[in-house]
């Protein structure tokens, strides 16, 4: 079976395709790709804005004011941030200081 179908496939489709691989040739063939170059590396600027930061995702999603899954739907891009988190997010890589200082006079006295 192949996955030539629009995804996503139903219950059964994918029940009957996984009957059919062989993951070890997948694994090799995916480490001989590897080896040869062929691999995709994606940048994800949010994924770089965070680690300029040096905070964990938990910490950065609580920065940001969004949950964690939000913070990994955007470094995946399944999602892509809008509004007030594209600024915080700019800042993150100009400036990651800046956001950090934010983030001490937030912890110590949280505005409400």
């Amino acid at each position: 079976m192949t996955t030539k179908k629009s995804l996503p496939l139903s219950d059964e489709e994918l029940e009957a395709f996984e009957t059919t691989r062989d993951l070890y040739l997948e694994l090799k063939q995916a480490a001989k790709d590897i080896q040869a170059g062929l691999g995709n590396v994606v940048y994800s600027p949010v994924i770089a804005a965070r680690k300029s930061t040096g905070l964990t995702s938990a910490e950065f999603a609580k920065l940001l004011g969004v949950s964690v899954r939000t913070l990994e739907d955007w470094e995946q891009g399944r999602q892509q941030p809008e509004g007030a988190a594209l600024t915080l997010l700019s800042i993150a890589l100009d400036n990651p200081e800046a956001l950090l200082a934010a983030k001490v006079r937030y912890d110590e006295a949280p505005l409400k």
